[in-house]
């Protein structure tokens, strides 16, 4: 159902809110006080000001919308994707875990994180509006990890088998006998199976010689094959700390040089993934961000409840 009616009668009834429009983006910014039901119409209508994509000009910016939790955030999506479409708004959630836990964000939460990074990087598939939680636009995250390319694999691919299953070590998955959890991945014989973090349901390569001949999603139940795939395995990272070889050298030396952390540091140095790793990120890996560094030029910053 759509409600672009509604928002349609609340931009012509609330001349506050075509004044903020009208400074939305400006060094000034605009304060707007309304109930929290009136914050996807504003979203949504910052959005519309921002304009679309023209042959001749640069893809419009994205509204980025802060709001106190994850639900806050999934609440403001959801109303939004009512009036845009769902393909219009994308959810940045924060990580589960805290700084000072010996703990990892989940393989669901930075697969979403990646994901949403890849859309906003590429004006064809760019959001028009990103709702996030307050935590998340504070954690620090690498400036690369949108650019990294996905493990892909489509019918009528030559593959290296090896080379994929060091890949996918160092994209922080977890080998096992058998695939069970997001995260993980098996391999036997000429098969390969996969539970990328952004898929309803683990993966299945199968290879004649080094030639992908099928590709099948399974389940976990009973591990029998459901639906082909047409677009192939598309396996994004799992971590945030990837471990490649130079993220494992500097581990490395940080143990050399740090005695109280070298149990984690060794661990990492020797490909291993380690709970709460996360937490050695500033150590270990170059040019962190936050998310508003990765915002491309011409977007708006809403944010509800900012005290």
């Amino acid at each position: 159902m759509s409600l672009l009616g509604l928002r349609t009668a609340l931009a012509d009834g609330a001349p506050e809110l075509a004044e903020a429009l009208a400074r939305a983006g400006t060094s000034h910014g605009a304060d707007l006080i309304a109930p929290p039901a009136a914050r996807p119409f504003i979203a949504a209508a910052l959005a519309e000001a921002l304009g679309t994509a023209v042959d001749d000009g640069p893809p419009p910016g994205v509204v980025l919308a802060v709001t106190a939790s994850v639900a806050e955030a999934e609440d403001l999506a959801a109303g939004v994707g009512d009036l845009l479409g769902p393909e219009a708004v994308a959810v940045f959630p924060g990580w589960e875990t805290l700084p000072h836990e010996r703990l990892s964000p989940s393989a669901d939460t930075v697969g979403q994180r990646i994901a949403v990074l890849r859309r906003m990087a590429d004006p064809a598939r760019r959001p028009r509006v990103i709702t996030t939680p307050v935590r998340a636009l504070l954690q620090p995250l690498s400036r690369q990890i949108s650019a990294i390319e996905p493990i892909s694999a489509a019918v009528g691919d030559e593959v290296d088998l090896d080379r994929i299953a060091h890949r996918l070590v160092e994209f922080g998955y977890l080998r096992t006998d058998l695939v069970e959890r997001r995260g993980q991945f098996a391999m036997r014989g000429g098969i390969l199976d996969v539970f990328p973090p952004t898929e309803e349901h683990p993966v299945r390569v199968e290879l004649w010689g080094d030639v992908v001949e099928e590709v099948r999603a399974f389940s976990v139940a009973d591990q029998r094959s459901l639906e082909l795939l047409p677009a192939g395995l598309l396996a994004l990272p799992v971590r945030e700390l990837l471990l490649t070889d130079t993220v494992r050298e500097r581990a490395r030396a940080l143990a050399a040089a740090h005695p109280q952390i070298a149990d984690v540091a060794s661990r990492i140095a020797e490909g291993l993934i380690v709970d709460g790793m996360e937490a050695l990120a500033a150590a270990l890996v170059d040019d962190l961000v936050v998310l508003v560094d990765l915002l491309p030029p011409g977007s708006v910053l809403l944010t509800c409840d900012p005290e």
